[in-house]
């Protein structure tokens, strides 16, 4: 249990969302606890974050679906597509509420007014538009954009409108005035997303250029700027405004302003994050690679998120301010003007958009393919349950069933996988906060409609399944094949036993297994001296030839960790024992052989089929050859691998899930062969 308290990140789902590609991501911003996921199949799937069963399908889309967002209360959701049709949806009711033609091009992003009952979109047609959910057409166009609008957010009062775009520029629009208020242009590369702070007059944008800034609103200038390491893909202010979280490529980074400093740097695993979320003292991001949809969870409590106590010190460590950055005397000069929210702050937005469609400026509405499949358009459910406790009735008490306000459960620590990474790999820095989330078991996700013919066929091959195979936890608290009242015997021939009997009767074997764990180590060492003279390739030989399944496991879970690490020679090497793994007791060591398969699949099956497909080379090609040599070799063991995958995908419980997913994936290789 110290274990798993101490864990600050970690995975806590990941399962197949989508029969083709997953386009766009994007989770409730009110519980934390909703997840919306669309893709190419054009389908929009609703989910609980920390289930992998899905709650809801949208289906009213002619093409691929790239853009999804909720409202404040969660209670509706927008949904665009590649052809720039627009559908909003009431998740309560469990149906379509309006389609929104007008964009001529794929949708890129949306936002929901704080208070009325508003909707504004951006889309690769540089255009904003604004919408009034109770009727077709927009209301209003904000041009001015040059590329792609990427992000757009409204200020917490709902008199201002933020928008951030692939031309480098963030723009903040008056709604009343219907005009530009000011241009932002310190970004050197395309703006991907923004926030408001949720009281003060501040507005932190974050970019393809590394860089986050913050920009005063009474002022109109910088007042901050932090350079990461990799394109930001989110950012989120604290519930408090304390503190600014932002988003990339596998890490979370923590931030504060006047001075700008870093305050953590939290090393999540999550990719390309897609999302970021708050709850309670927890913080989900969300991401998608392929057709799969992981969610990950940091604990805030553990990340540090305040300034330290002397300023000054923290000042002095500051990097230098970039060009374009004011500098100001922080909050020691007076507090920043706060938003006023006033009682009807919809009333003056209402008047002006009532007027803009008397205009002549007003977009002309022009039909959508997808307006004419109104009536085509549906919300199946397929968890009748869930849906009851999430999307209750309008006039219930409380919309929050009793146990979602309980925080996210931390994973056991596999200390198997954790407790080797740092000896293993040579180059690789420790993180500042946490290692990479380690894998959780991954969950079957059948997101249709159940019909009852498949259920009485699913209940007679349950009765066919084979008796369950005894599995040994990745936890356990308890040693395996050991009786502990062997150990603490009371009595030995009718005389009671001394203190130090005792003792030296537990302590039977310690010396044995010393010098089985100093022998691991010392292979471990071994490997990881000729993963630093030779690479990786060769360390996993080495693993290999010493016929020590722990160590395979060890190396495996290294590279799984950065999937950029496999190449086509460690998986030709890798995938007899992958097959090994996936058929041992040791629950750990199978988690091992899924995770290492699933990347095998994703990355490399495509080469391997393309390869194998592509006719004989003209004159002599040396490259090519052991390409396809080495490809064959792999396609041969992943035949054989998927006739272990389809018989563990039988066993019931949530092996048999895992191995269902795996089988789902590995359904490619039953067209090739």
């Amino acid at each position: 249990m110290a274990a798993a308290a101490a864990k600050i990140s970690w995975r806590l789902q990941e399962f197949e969302a989508h029969g083709s590609r997953v386009c766009c991501a994007s989770l409730g911003k009110r519980t934390g606890r909703l997840l919306a996921s669309a893709g190419e199949d054009c389908k929009v799937n609703i989910w609980s974050v920390s289930k992998a069963n899905c709650i809801m399908s949208l289906c009213g889309h002619r093409k691929a679906v790239e853009c999804v967002h909720f409202n404040a209360s969660e209670e509706q959701l927008a949904t665009g597509s590649q052809s720039g049709s627009i559908l909003v949806w009431d998740l309560e009711a469990a149906k379509m509420l309006r389609t929104l033609p007008g964009h001529k091009s794929s949708i890129t992003s949306f936002a929901f007014h704080p208070f009325g009952d508003f909707l504004v979109s951006g889309s690769t047609d540089t255009n904003i538009k604004m919408w009034d959910v109770r009727r077709k057409g927009p209301i209003y166009r904000y041009k001015g954009h040059t590329a792609a609008v990427r992000s757009l957010a409204f200020s917490p009062d709902g008199k201002w409108l933020a928008s951030a775009s692939d031309d480098c520029t963030v723009k903040l629009w008056d709604l009343k005035q219907a005009k530009t208020i000011t241009e932002f242009t310190a970004h050197t590369a395309a703006v991907s997303t923004i926030q408001f702070h949720p009281n003060e007059y501040l507005l932190a944008s974050g970019g393809a250029d590394r860089w986050v800034r913050l920009w005063d609103l009474e002022k109109f200038c910088q007042v901050g700027a932090l350079q990461d390491t990799g394109a930001i893909r989110c950012v989120m202010f604290s519930a408090d405004g304390g503190c600014l979280f932002s988003g990339h490529a596998d890490v979370l980074g923590v931030c504060a302003w006047e001075p700008e400093r870093w305050l953590d740097t939290v090393t999540v695993g999550w990719g390309r994050v897609a999302d970021l979320a708050l709850c309670n003292q927890q913080l989900v991001g969300v991401s998608h690679q392929l057709s799969s949809v992981s969610t990950y969870v940091v604990d805030l409590k553990r990340v540090k998120s305040s300034a330290a106590p002397n300023a000054a010190a923290e000042n002095d460590m500051a990097p230098a301010a970039p060009a374009g950055v004011q500098p100001t005397g922080g909050k020691a000069g007076g507090p920043r003007r706060s938003y006023q929210r006033p009682a009807s702050p919809s009333q003056g937005l209402k008047r002006s958009a009532e007027a803009e469609l008397r205009s002549p400026e007003g977009e002309r509405r022009s039909p959508s393919e997808d307006e004419a499949d109104d009536k085509a358009s549906s919300a199946q459910i397929h968890n009748a349950q869930d849906y009851r406790e999430i999307f209750q009735p309008r006039n219930a008490i409380c919309r929050t069933p009793p146990g979602m306000s309980e925080p996210f459960p931390a994973p056991p620590e596999d200390e198997g996988a954790d407790g080797n990474a740092a000896v293993l790999c040579p180059d690789q820095q420790p993180p500042v906060s946490t290692s990479a989330a380690p894998s959780t078991p991954v969950q079957r996700v059948e997101p249709t409609v159940v019909a009852c013919a498949k259920r009485a066929a699913s209940s007679a091959s349950e009765q066919a399944q084979p008796p369950p195979v005894e599995i040994f936890p990745a936890s356990r608290s308890e040693p395996s094949g050991l009786d502990v009242a062997d150990f603490l015997s009371a009595r030995r021939g009718g005389g009671i036993l001394s203190e130090s009997d005792v003792l030296n009767h537990i302590q039977n074997g310690h010396a044995t297994m010393c010098v089985m764990l100093s022998n691991r180590r010392k292979n471990l060492q071994s490997v990881r001296d000729v993963w630093a003279r030779q690479g990786i390739k060769s360390a996993l030989d080495v693993a290999v030839a010493m016929n020590d399944l722990s160590i395979v496991v060890d190396v495996l879970n290294i590279i799984n960790v950065q999937p950029s690490l496999w190449t086509l020679d460690v998986c030709a090497s890798s995938l007899p024992q992958i097959d090994t793994l996936l058929q041992s007791k040791y629950e750990s060591y199978m988690q091992c052989g899924c995770t290492s398969l699933k990347i095998i699949m994703k990355y490399f099956w495509p080469l391997v089929c393309e390869t194998l497909r592509a006719g004989p080379s003209v004159g002599v090609d040396v490259t090519r050859e052991e390409r396809q040599q080495k490809c064959h070799v792999c396609s041969k063991h992943l035949h054989n691998i998927n006739n272990v995958v389809k018989s563990k995908a039988a066993q019931v419980g949530r092996h048999g899930s895992a191995f269902g997913e795996l089988r789902m994936l590995m359904a490619q290789l039953d067209q090739h062969s």
